[in-house]
């Protein structure tokens, strides 16, 4: 029992910045505050694709850091202009290089819960449910909650 309710006490959410990520992020702080838990809000970073006439082509070796502190600030800005600089609940931002979805299912492998938005901001607008909230949905350890943009909770809502 005492692993559990350990278990119970860790929430993972994925941040990307998207409207629906931030209603996760809320929602998952809520969720926190209730169990008395804490939330681990992961962000994750890769290299883009650059194309050339050879294909694939890597960037240059010192784009790596650069590229994790850009999606460090990123993240940072966007937990502080979601829940304020004072959330109800401990709220940890985490960059981790590679695919959203396999940075969450890694992270959540020892959570009680793993929240993500409905929607990322990937380039199909008119899908109900992204790829990274499908898979999470379909491979996770954890029970999965997926948060609509348009969700209430009340946390850092302007309305």
């Amino acid at each position: 029992m005492d692993d559990q309710q350990g278990a119970a006490d860790r929430v993972v959410v994925g941040v990307d910045g998207s409207p629906s990520s931030r209603q996760a992020l809320r929602w998952a702080v809520r969720q926190a505050t209730l169990t008395g838990g804490t939330v681990r809000a992961l962000n994750a970073w890769d290299y883009p694709q650059y194309h050339g006439a050879l294909g694939w082509l890597p960037p240059s070796s010192g784009d790596e850091d650069e590229l994790e502190a850009r999606a460090r600030e990123d993240l940072t800005r966007c937990v502080e202009e979601t829940l304020g600089t004072r959330p109800p609940a401990e709220v940890r931002a985490e960059v981790q290089y590679g695919t959203p979805a396999s940075v969450l299912l890694r992270a959540a492998r020892d959570a009680s819960l793993l929240v993500v938005g409905s929607r990322g901001l990937g380039g199909f607008a008119g899908l109900l449910l992204g790829s990274v909230a499908q898979h999470c949905a379909q491979h996770a350890a954890c029970p999965v909650v997926v948060v609509r943009e348009d969700t209430a909770t009340g946390i850092g809502d302007d309305g």
